[in-house]
């Protein structure tokens, strides 16, 4: 059976056994099949399995959702049960174990690539999520950390610090998980009214127009422009719609071959963001 444990010495110590390669799946909780499918691909490439829990105030700005953010974790750990064995581990802290000096004074800066699209939104959310990644990294020593691609800026930018600071560990990108009309499950979701739920499957729909252009032979500015259409006619408000290549840096007009298209938009008070690989060809 999973151990759950709350502060840094009881993680250490479900750590000591010797237990083969490890992996962590870090979550802010209110876990749903997005986070699962990740936890299942962990399981698939190590013996121990270790998910956190932990919603983090670090990356959330003035006038962001961190007190309705949504906390459930007896149904988080009900949820786990299933996929966790002897020698996995949850680590559910609260704010006081993994800052018990209070907000930290020496943080992990993004750079460049975290003020751009979600970081010129919500500035300084991705020095807030680095420095709680390389906190839990330390804590749970894993070999492999699996991320989802829904939040793609974000795993380009801790496969950067990982690389950058000497952080021994390899970060595995897993599929976005969705829903049967396309959208990408979120957290965020649980916010949606019912209309705003259908109208929300208009990310899904954008990405699908972007690609659908690009195969074409659209340039970057008319790919851009085609997803940007559909999304506008669907949220409230466009954040950014994007074409960008691996280290989110944006594709030039006459550029060909992989890039990411990454969008984001809001319906009523609810961001939501979504992103897809294509080629330009």
């Amino acid at each position: 059976m999973m151990r759950v444990v709350h502060d840094a010495e009881a993680l250490a110590e479900a750590l000591a056994a010797p237990g083969g390669r490890r992996a962590v799946v870090m979550t802010m909780g209110a876990l749903h099949d997005g986070h699962l499918a990740l936890v299942r691909h962990a399981r698939t490439l190590a013996a121990q399995v270790v998910v956190t829990v932990f919603v983090n105030p670090l990356q959330f700005g003035t006038g962001e959702d961190l007190d309705r953010y949504p906390r459930d974790l007896p149904g988080d750990l009900a949820a786990l049960a299933p996929l966790l064995t002897d020698g996995d581990v949850v680590y559910a802290p609260s704010a006081s174990q993994m800052y018990p000096d209070g907000p930290p004074r020496v943080r992990v800066v993004a750079g460049p690539a975290g003020d751009v699209l979600e970081g010129a939104v919500r500035p300084g959310h991705f020095d807030g999520m680095l420095t709680v990644v390389l906190k839990l990294l330390h804590r749970t020593a894993p070999q492999v950390a699996v991320f989802g691609a829904k939040d793609a800026q974000q795993v380009a930018l801790v496969r950067a610090m990982v690389h950058d600071l000497d952080v021994p560990v390899a970060v595995v990108e897993a599929p976005t998980v969705r829903e049967p009309d396309g959208l990408a499950r979120s957290s965020r979701n649980a916010y949606l009214s019912p209309t705003d739920r259908q109208r929300a499957t208009g990310l899904w729909r954008a990405l699908v127009a972007g690609r659908a252009a690009a195969a074409d032979g659209a340039r970057p500015p008319q790919v851009v422009a085609a997803a940007q259409d559909v999304l506008a006619a669907a949220v409230d408000v466009v954040d950014y719609v994007a074409l960008v290549d691996q280290a989110f840096a944006p594709v030039p007009d006459d550029a060909r071959g992989p890039a990411r298209l990454v969008l984001a938009g809001r319906l009523g008070s609810t961001r939501l963001i979504d992103n897809a690989e294509l080629v330009l060809v």
